[in-house]
Parts: C-alpha cells; sequence; structure tokens
C-alpha cells in the first residue's frame, strides 16, 4: 500500500523489464535516486543494487529525464575492497557518462525518525550494561539529519549544473564520542569497552541472532574504522544529531530498528517492532 495515498503515485521497480520502467518515468523531469542496499544477503547484493541502478539510470534517460540527483556515499572509489563503496563509486561514474544532468549527493550517515544506525545505537545502550566499539574508537562520522538531506536533493532538483556535494552535517564525532553523546542524550550513559574488531563483530552477530536482523557487517567495520565517513568539508545540513538527540530522548532507541525486517513488510516493522 502506498502510505503517501493519492498525493504520490507508487509504480513498481521492474528492473527485469526495463520498457515498463521507462514507461512508469514518462513525463519525469528529475530522478531522485536513494534506491541501494546495506549488505549482501541471501535476497539481494551489492551486485544486484549495481545493475538495478544502471537499469533504472538507462530508463529514466530514454523516458526523456532531464536530470538525476543521486544518494552516493563519501569516500567511494573503484579501488576499494569494500563492495559498498566500490559499488557507488562504480554508479558515479555511469552517471557522470549517461549524458544527463546529474547531481551526486555523499551523506555519511543519516539520522531521523526512521533511521537505524543512530537508533540502535542508543536502543544497545538501553538494553545493555556496556557498550562496546571497534578498537580504540576514534574513527570519525559526520551524521546528516534526513530532513536537510531531502531539503539539500530538493534544491538539486532545481537545477541543472552537474554537482557533487559532501552531504554531511555540522557535527563531527569519532565512534566513542558519538555513543558518549548519544547515551547522555537519553539517560542511559554505560562504560565503553574496546573490543578487538572480530569479537565486535561477533558479538554483534549475536545480538543479531536474537533480534533476527543484521547488526552490523564486517565490511561497515571496515569502513568504519577507515574512516571512510569522514571527509574535510563544510557541512551541507545545519541540524545537530546532538540536539536533535535530545529532543528526542524520550523514544530514540525504544524499539529496535530491524534492516530485514523493513524489507519484508515496511508498515508493519516502522510501527510495532517490540523487541
Amino acid at each position: 500500500k502506498n502510505p503517501f495515498g493519492s498525493a504520490v503515485k507508487a509504480y513498481p521497480f521492474n528492473f527485469d523489464a526495463p520498457e515498463r520502467l521507462a514507461a512508469s518515468l514518462k513525463g519525469v523531469s528529475v530522478l531522485y535516486n536513494t534506491y541501494w542496499v546495506r549488505f549482501n544477503h541471501a535476497s539481494f547484493s551489492h551486485q544486484s543494487a549495481v545493475e538495478n541502478t544502471l537499469t533504472l539510470f538507462k530508463a529514466a534517460k530514454e523516458a526523456g529525464a532531464e536530470r538525476i540527483v543521486h544518494v552516493s556515499i563519501t569516500n567511494p572509489s573503484e579501488d576499494s575492497p569494500l563492495e559498498y563503496f566500490n559499488g557507488k563509486a562504480r554508479l558515479e561514474r555511469a552517471l557522470r557518462e549517461l549524458g544527463l544532468s546529474y547531481a551526486i549527493l555523499r551523506p555519511t550517515v543519516l539520522f531521523g525518525k526512521e533511521d537505524i544506525l543512530i537508533n540502535n545505537i542508543a536502543w544497545m545502550l538501553r538494553k545493555f550494561p556496556f557498550f562496546g566499539v571497534f578498537g580504540d574508537g576514534a574513527y570519525r562520522l559526520q551524521p546528516i539529519y534526513v530532513d536537510d538531506l531531502a531539503k539539500l536533493a530538493v534544491e538539486q532538483g532545481k537545477n541543472r549544473e552537474n554537482v557533487i556535494i559532501n552531504a554531511i552535517g555540522p557535527e563531527t564525532f569519532g565512534y566513542r564520542e558519538l555513543v558518549e553523546m548519544i547515551g547522555a542524550a537519553i539517560g542511559a550513559s554505560r562504560p565503553i569497552i574496546s573490543l578487538p574488531p572480530a569479537l565486535g563483530y561477533l558479538a554483534g552477530s549475536l545480538v543479531g541472532k536474537v533480534v533476527g536482523d543484521v547488526l552490523i557487517t564486517r565490511e561497515e567495520i571496515k569502513g568504519l574504522m577507515a574512516d571512510l565517513l569522514y571527509v574535510d568539508a563544510p557541512p551541507a545540513g545545519a541540524t545537530r544529531l546532538s540536539d536533535w538527540a535530545r529532543q528526542n530522548a524520550h523514544w530514540l532507541g525504544s524499539r529496535y530498528a530491524s534492516e530485514l525486517a523493513r524489507r519484508k513488510d515496511r508498515r508493519r516493522a516502522y510501527g510495532s517492532s517490540k523487541i
């Protein structure tokens, strides 16, 4: 079901039927692309996400779209051993070579009412007597508020200049510092323990099995620890995570946000998780 009712008309992606996909894009002047997958799974993969996005780009061009606003990631590289980052880089190159006007937005971590990472850090702080970080926890993140990213995307949809923007928020946190801030904001400060990455992954896998989800992946740990979620650039968003966390402390982390549950039944997962 379409949660927006008659205000927004929803179509299936039809990646396996490009002609129908192109037909559904007829009359579209700007395509805003947020499609991607967080990790490899039995029912989806980074490689299929790359192939599907290439199909989407070609369909948009065939349909007569003038511009594509594409959400990527900071520090993409086709030389990266991490599929998330090299897949995003391949798509950026394909978009640059497509022949349409484009804006590429490169966020790090998103936060907002329906985010996963920030919420689940808060959930674990509420549930457990301590919190483990991978290594020293000094690697950095620059979270951006989802509404700020949406505003930036809409603004870029009005332009026709080809641009690449590091879509980062106004605050930079070390990962340990981020956890400390969230704990203080929700009134659940916990001792923070440095763990070897392999042990941290094992602990995350065990929690994932309990909640029926993928809490963290090896690739995500490597990307974090390689400082790939940090860039030396001016902020593109104005909302501070530290302020937002305090303002929303009454509900932040009260429920676990499941990536897999959202893929199976989005309406139920967004509204009824009670883990």
